[in-house]
């Protein structure tokens, strides 16, 4: 018997390849992400959806040797606070991979008192993916520029899930202090020297020549070096079932901002499980790092 949770609306049936989706509930009136959303089906493969969406871009350097590292993720169209929805998706990229319910999910951050409405602070998201995953949660603060910038992009690079709360109406990254922000699941795409990367440890794509494939993760990650000279994120998240590119200065920006709660939210008579200090000390400038159980034993 299928568990209803109003938070959620689930997307269309997958392919019988793709991980199993949790049977939610439809709110009553749909929001325009749930409509459309409600008519396409996501595209699997860990670089096709990617690639294609780079082939729509033009203002990439063609100077510069671009790498991928991207690996899926299964799609789930929210209906409500988004933090859970992320974490749902994030689970799918554990090694070995894990069948986390989405009730579980939800049930679980109730319970612990770690959400009210379903929105979910850094603190909480790291408490939370530690008990419903069984992993590592790793919570990043004090921005993410710098040394932070650098453990973000080595960490997708061993194609390990980073959370983080970022978005506006269009899901691009915004500077309206909290308002509009929501948690998202990043993959990197990388734009280094030429010659950065040996062919070995990459894989180019016929259809998109520009672009290559990172072959596996046991090559070290370049962002340590003067090579790395353009840094792209991918980030999937649950008001669409594809793939949304940014410019990491332009999350960096956003995040750093994140200070206040939607006044309509604050406004609206229902109770929020908000920390200490608000909004701002729960989530400008942090992320959460996801460890895979395989590098946790390690």
């Amino acid at each position: 018997m299928s568990v209803e949770h109003p938070l959620l609306t689930p997307p269309p049936p997958p392919p019988a390849s793709a991980p199993p989706t949790p049977s939610v509930s439809i709110s009553e009136k749909k929001k325009l992400y749930q409509t459309i959303g409600s008519s396409r089906s996501p595209v699997e493969g860990d670089h096709t959806e990617a690639l294609l969406l780079l082939s729509q871009r033009e203002s990439f350097r063609k100077d510069l040797q671009w790498i991928l590292v991207n690996t899926y993720v299964p799609s789930l169209i929210q209906n409500g606070p988004c933090g859970l929805v992320a974490l749902w998706m994030s689970a799918h990229l554990q090694q070995p991979r894990l069948s986390v319910d989405m009730e579980t999910v939800v049930q679980t951050a109730l319970r612990r008192g770690y959400t009210a409405q379903g929105e979910m602070f850094s603190a909480n998201m790291a408490r939370l993916a530690e008990e419903v995953c069984g992993c590592k949660a790793e919570l990043l603060s004090g921005g993410l520029s710098g040394n932070n910038a650098a453990a973000i992009i080595t960490h997708l690079w061993k194609r390990q899930p980073v959370l983080i709360y970022d978005e506006d109406f269009n899901h691009e990254p915004c500077q309206r202090s909290g308002h509009r922000a929501h948690w998202a699941v990043l993959s990197v795409l990388l734009g280094l020297d030429q010659g950065s990367i040996s062919n070995e440890l990459s894989l180019p794509n016929p259809a998109l020549p520009w672009v290559s494939v990172a072959a596996n993760s046991s090559c070290p990650c370049p962002v340590g070096g003067m090579a790395v000279k353009e840094v792209y994120i991918l980030a999937k998240q649950g008001k669409s079932l594809r793939y949304q590119l940014w410019s990491l200065n332009s999350v960096i920006r956003s995040n750093e901002q994140l200070r206040t709660m939607d006044p309509q939210r604050a406004t609206d008579g229902r109770q929020y499980v908000v920390p200490e200090g608000g909004v701002e000390a729960g989530l400008a400038g942090q992320a959460v790092l996801l460890h895979t159980s395989t590098e946790k034993q390690n």
